[in-house]
C-alpha cells in the first residue's frame, strides 16, 4: 500500500472555480484532485483530498493523519490567520507538513500577511494557483521518500 499524503482544504475551498476566479483561479477542488491523483499514483504515493468550513473539522482531521499518513499539504484558507487550534494539531504530527495557498498572501490585505500555521510548516507554496497544489505533491514527495 503506497504512503499518503493528506491534502487538506479550509474555508470555502468548496468553491474554487465559482468563488473570485480572478484570485483563486477556475480549476474545483475535484479537478486539482484528479490530477493529484495521476501524479501521485506515478510517484507511487497516495493523496486523501479534504475540504472542510469547520475548523473543528480540519483539528480531528490532521490528529486522525497521525496515524495514517507519512505527510500532510494543508491550504488552511482563512484559518491561517487565526486558528491556533489548527497550529497546535499540526505541531503534534512527527512527519513534514507544507502550507499551501493559491494567492500569495503578501501581495494581499495586511491582515493575511501574518500564518499561525507557518510555525508548524517546512515549507511554504503560494502564488502558484492550482498548479501550486502539484508543487507541494511533488516537494512532499521528495521529502517523505528519501
Amino acid at each position: 500500500m503506497p504512503a499518503k499524503i493528506l491534502f487538506l482544504n479550509g474555508s470555502n475551498l468548496n468553491m474554487l472555480g465559482v468563488r473570485e476566479p480572478h484570485i483563486y483561479g477556475h480549476d474545483t477542488l475535484a479537478d486539482i484532485d484528479k490530477r493529484l491523483q495521476a501524479r501521485a499514483t506515478a510517484l507511487g504515493l497516495a493523496v486523501e483530498m479534504h475540504q472542510s468550513n469547520h475548523e473543528g473539522d480540519l483539528v480531528t482531521m490532521i490528529q486522525e493523519a497521525r496515524t495514517t499518513c507519512v505527510g500532510i499539504v494543508i491550504n488552511p484558507a482563512a484559518y491561517t490567520h487565526t486558528s491556533v487550534a489548527v497550529l497546535d494539531a499540526l505541531l503534534m504530527c512527527d512527519f513534514p507538513v507544507i502550507e499551501l495557498h493559491l494567492s500569495n498572501p503578501h501581495r494581499r490585505d495586511a491582515f493575511r500577511h501574518h500564518s499561525f500555521v507557518s510555525q508548524a510548516a517546512k515549507g511554504i507554496i503560494c502564488g502558484f494557483g492550482a498548479h501550486g497544489y502539484e508543487l507541494a505533491l511533488e516537494a512532499m514527495a521528495k521529502l517523505v521518500t528519501k
